[in-house]
């Protein structure tokens, strides 16, 4: 049984693992809230607490940092969050896909094949990748997987799975097992009694299994029928809990990582080939600019307009009923004082200075710091300055970016070409019967997302031309990526015979001569007429 048998620990990961991901995950989700009751120690759901958190001393003090001090009940919250970690998940994202990748089915494959392959990206392959390059970049890792539901469509498609709710097995830094899990609700909704669902993925096989447990344990195995979620696998596996795929030679999942090598994770065991989150070192420079702009607000609160006056100006309550305070009022608080000698007024204004230089210099500097550490451009963050820039200046100001973009391809592209292989393998299986596919992982090509204008195509064309360096083809492709193979031949061959028309040798002719145009009464006869 590849699944679990007994009560276990659950999930499996070493603990310095998975408290990573609890405090990736909280950062990624730009909710204030996770956050407090993640760096607090008061933890969330499921996810373990950090360990510093409960010592006390410095110690316990530096391991919370801003946001593990929380919010005092009753209290106005007083900070805020600069969602910048969601801005770089994006941001990797975007440069990766924001324009759809070519697949380009194996050399001698058949027109079936690379039909198969359009419409996977014409079915949403490309939004996608988008959603598992943001979880990539936030988590370091993502998972892609072959899934298929016959009341849903009637062919497969590719889904996203996050690091954080996966067990991989590895051989030799190649996906060899991984097992997705999925905490499903319940009748109870305290951590006494937890529901989850395991899919475990190995070469030509997918098991499923159901346990009861606790928020710590796997618990019991339960039989697929006992929950609504898992109800309809009971009848699609057999004897041992799984089902083939019909793909016998291909794993229907892959691994792709977002950076190699996990620096915190070298010396983990069951971690060694986990990829890297770009928040990875980055925490404490995102919760100093949280404490930064939220100590911008308070000046900001603080610089409000106060007035102190004598308590013989304020109104009274009545007997007993003491005073009120509210931090909107513009008249704070009254004091038993006597007016000043020669002074009518006994008014006193108060108006506190607000540093608005000093925390724009510190949050910009924080920022730039914490995405230059997670291999970024200041430029990709910023906004522009509304003047046009051409694709070489774009590219020279996010160079950092666009250099760890490319880095991050190298693994997407294998990546994504073993689960397309995958899914033309189901596909072709005995469960869809697709004939005339060939199995070969594709080639996959990625766009880096900045497109050269129509002046700066038409240079490099007239450029290449004069060298000699390029022919029609390649030339009018350039000029046209959007074109197919046969309007690009049509179009070369109008321009070969343009040329072929206007060049006086090719043609036979060698132009009119001297005289030529005609004076006006040239060609005219005595009757006036042509």
């Amino acid at each position: 049984m590849p699944l679990p048998t007994a009560d276990t620990v659950w999930p499996p990961t070493d603990e310095r693992v998975q408290v990573a991901l609890a405090d990736w995950d909280a950062w990624y989700s730009s909710e204030p809230d996770r956050l407090e009751l993640r760096y607090s120690g008061r933890g969330y759901r499921d996810t373990p607490d950090r360990p510093a958190q409960h010592r006390g001393g410095v110690v316990g003090k530096l391991a919370r940092w801003f946001w593990g001090n929380p919010t005092g009940d009753g209290e106005k919250r007083e900070k805020l969050h600069v969602p910048l970690a969601g801005d770089i998940a994006r941001t990797s994202s975007e440069l990766l896909f924001s324009e759809a990748p070519t697949l380009q089915a194996a050399e001698g494959a058949s027109d079936a094949t690379q039909d198969a392959l359009d419409t996977l990206l014409e079915t949403g392959l490309q939004p996608t990748l988008l959603e598992a390059g943001e979880v990539c970049a936030a988590l370091g890792g993502a998972y892609l997987r072959v899934v298929w539901d016959e009341d849903v469509s009637d062919r497969p498609w590719i889904d996203v799975v996050a690091a954080d709710r996966a067990v991989p097995e590895f051989a030799y830094g190649r996906l060899r097992a991984v097992t997705f899990w999925t905490v499903l609700e319940s009748e109870s909704q305290d951590d006494r009694r937890v529901f989850r669902h395991l899919e475990r993925h190995e070469k030509g096989r997918i098991y499923h299994g159901l346990y009861e447990g606790s928020a710590g344990s796997l618990g019991m195995v339960r039989p697929l029928a006992d929950h609504p979620v898992t109800a309809p696998l009971a009848a699609m596996v057999d004897a041992e809990g799984g089902f083939d795929t019909g793909a016998p030679k291909n794993l229907t999942a892959s691994y792709v990582p977002n950076v190699r090598p996990a620096r915190a994770w070298r010396h983990i065991p069951t971690a060694a080939y986990w990829g890297q989150s770009d928040f990875q070192g980055i925490e404490g420079l995102m919760d100093a600019l949280d404490e930064t702009y939220s100590s911008w607000m308070r000046d900001i609160v603080n610089g409000k307009g106060r007035v102190v006056v004598p308590s013989s100006m304020l109104d009274s309550m009545g007997p007993g009923q003491g005073a009120s305070w509210n931090e909107e009022r513009r008249i704070y608080t009254g004091l038993n004082m006597l007016s000043r000698p020669g002074d009518p007024n006994p008014l006193t204004i108060v108006q506190f200075e607000i540093r608005v230089q000093e925390h724009r210099d510190t949050c910009q500097s924080l920022m730039e710091q914490a995405v230059r550490q997670a291999g970024y451009s200041a430029g990709s963050f910023g906004e522009s300055d509304g003047q046009a820039v051409t694709a070489t200046e774009v590219k020279a100001r996010n160079r950092r970016s666009l250099s760890t973009a490319g880095r991050k391809g190298k693994y997407w592209g294998p990546g994504v070409a073993d689960i397309c292989a995958a899914y033309l393998a189901v596909l072709a299986g005995p469960r869809f019967r697709v004939s005339g596919l060939d199995l070969e992982p594709p080639k996959v090509e990625l766009q880096d997302g900045i497109s050269e204008g129509p002046l700066e195509l038409a240079t490099t064309a007239e450029l290449l031309r004069r060298a000699d360096a390029a022919s029609d083809e390649t030339l009018v492709q350039m000029v046209h990526p959007d074109w197919d193979e046969d309007q690009v031949k049509a179009e070369a061959a109008k321009l070969a015979s343009a040329r072929e028309m206007a060049d006086p040798v090719l043609t036979g002719a060698e132009g009119p001569g001297p005289g030529f145009p005609p004076a006006a009464d040239e060609g005219r006869d005595d009757s006036g007429e042509g």
